[in-house]
């Protein structure tokens, strides 16, 4: 059903273009055309300005196949074009079924596998003229640094009813329907400056401070469904001077709005506790990355992709996340959006693989949720 020389093929070719976060142009430019040229009318929002990068997020859009579908749901399917470090000039390694890159870089399945999978379904329809209802295509920048694309998107430009990020590992047949919030939240300890060698007591010591109030905070798992992680500590200007700053970057997440919020002000009801007895000023700034969702397992979202996996022959297993995606945001904007596996495995790491079937799996079933929701109308 699906031409697997050609997405192999496209999937080599879109991760050998470096696209760091920030950095999306040449691929930006390239899914233009492509989407172009699949008979999409492509729209590029100003997310990219907004946060200093030179490409701005994707919204393509593809009338219905006839005036019989023209009334269906817009489906949107959606995946990122940014990618974590090492991303540049990767050398992938295809050996028993198994694609990977040479260890030096990260292979990029994450989200290439996704974009190609999208890519090879709508080819599929413009080729073989299959019945489709009203499609949004969406390729997000800036997701990898905390999905900032999504959140800074020109939300007018969609009118999907149902979306399906495809960008998670795990075989295809395998969704999401519930993942978490996240906040970053920044403290900073203002000590005071003294010279080490010559009059240490007169300094406060900012970093002696953050350890002593680290070594009690709040860290780690905190109940089934909620964390949090001291991930980046800065702090002083050199040996000789007695510390007096200190900043400390936390994050905290939760699929319960409710504890979301209980651990976030624990965290910084915490620290600004500790000011007094540290003898430093602690100030702290909470900033709100994505917001958590959960979708009914009976949506229709994840109906049409359980019977499109099933007749496909794909094992269906719905799964809680501990990380988030675009689709937080997606869901926040009022799109019931799930998201799907597309095999990639140990992602952000130089260790990173996806398995030639699940490649080709993951278009097939991609081709098969639009195909559902087609015949659906009948």
């Amino acid at each position: 059903m699906i031409n697997e020389a050609r997405v192999k093929k496209e999937f080599l070719e879109l991760i050998r273009i470096r696209c760091s976060t920030h950095n999306e142009r040449e691929i930006g430019n390239l899914l233009t055309h492509r989407l172009t040229e699949l008979g999409g009318t492509v729209h590029e929002d100003d997310a990219g300005k907004k946060l200093g990068g030179n490409c701005g997020n994707l919204i393509a859009d593809f009338p219905a196949s006839d005036p019989a579908h023209q009334n269906m749901p817009t489906i949107m399917l959606t995946a990122h074009m940014d990618c974590v470090e090492p991303c540049g000039n990767i050398q992938p390694i295809l050996e028993n079924g198994i694609i990977r890159s040479d260890g030096t870089t990260i292979l990029g399945s994450d989200d290439k596998a996704g974009v190609t999978a999208i890519l090879e379904a709508l080819r599929q329809i413009q080729e073989r003229r299959l019945a489709h209802g009203p499609l949004q295509v969406v390729f997000t920048i800036a997701e990898e640094n905390g999905v900032h694309g999504s959140q800074n998107l020109d939300t007018s430009l969609l009118h999907a009813d149902y979306g399906y990020t495809l960008d998670t590992h795990g075989h295809p047949g395998c969704m999401t329907f519930m993942a978490p919030g996240k906040n970053q939240i920044h403290i900073h300890i203002q000590g005071k400056a003294a010279h080490a060698g010559v009059a240490p007591e007169k300094g406060v010591n900012a970093i002696i401070a953050a350890g002593q109030l680290l070594a009690s905070a709040p860290q780690g798992r905190i109940d089934e469904e909620t964390t949090c992680n001291v991930g980046r500590i800065l702090g002083g200007s050199a040996t000789n001077v007695v510390a007096d700053s200190c900043d400390i970057y936390y994050e905290s997440r939760s699929r319960s709005k409710d504890k979301l919020e209980k651990i976030t002000q624990k965290i910084v009801q915490h620290f600004l506790a500790g000011a007094e007895r540290s003898n430093c000023h602690i100030t702290t700034e909470i900033s709100p990355d994505y917001a958590p969702y959960t979708l009914s397992k009976e949506s229709a979202a994840i109906q049409m992709a359980g019977r499109a996996a099933e007749r496909l022959g794909f094992p269906v297993n719905l799964e809680e996340s501990g990380g988030g995606s675009d689709a937080n945001h997606f869901n926040a904007y009022g799109i019931p959006t799930v998201v799907l596996s597309v095999g990639m495995e140990n992602c952000h790491t130089k260790q990173e693989y996806i398995k030639e079937k699940d490649l080709y799996n993951a278009a097939r079933w991609t081709l098969q949720i639009l195909l559902e929701w087609a015949n659906s109308g009948k």
